[in-house]
């Protein structure tokens, strides 16, 4: 974790002033919780979409395999398209 310094109007001090002390938390807390919420996303939708694209190329029959497709990466002129000899 790292510490940061955040500059809040008086007003928005004071909401989150009370309503950390309503939920029995901190001013800290809510900041982190509205960041991850606005940025991250929220566990329960991060975890839902992760779900959502677990086997999303199972019944694709217009893709090559996956091991196929990677192992045709690795083989042929890639190291020289790439400058190594």
């Amino acid at each position: 974790m790292r510490r940061t310094q955040l500059y809040l109007e008086d007003d928005l001090w004071n909401s989150l002033h009370a309503h950390a002390r309503s939920q029995r938390s901190t001013i800290s807390e809510l900041v982190r919780q509205a960041v991850r919420e606005r940025y991250l996303g929220k566990l329960d939708e991060r975890r839902q979409a992760m779900q959502d694209f677990v086997g999303i190329r199972k019944n694709r029959s217009d893709l090559p395999a996956a091991t196929e497709y990677v192992r045709g990466l690795r083989r042929g002129r890639r190291l020289e398209r790439l400058g190594k000899p």
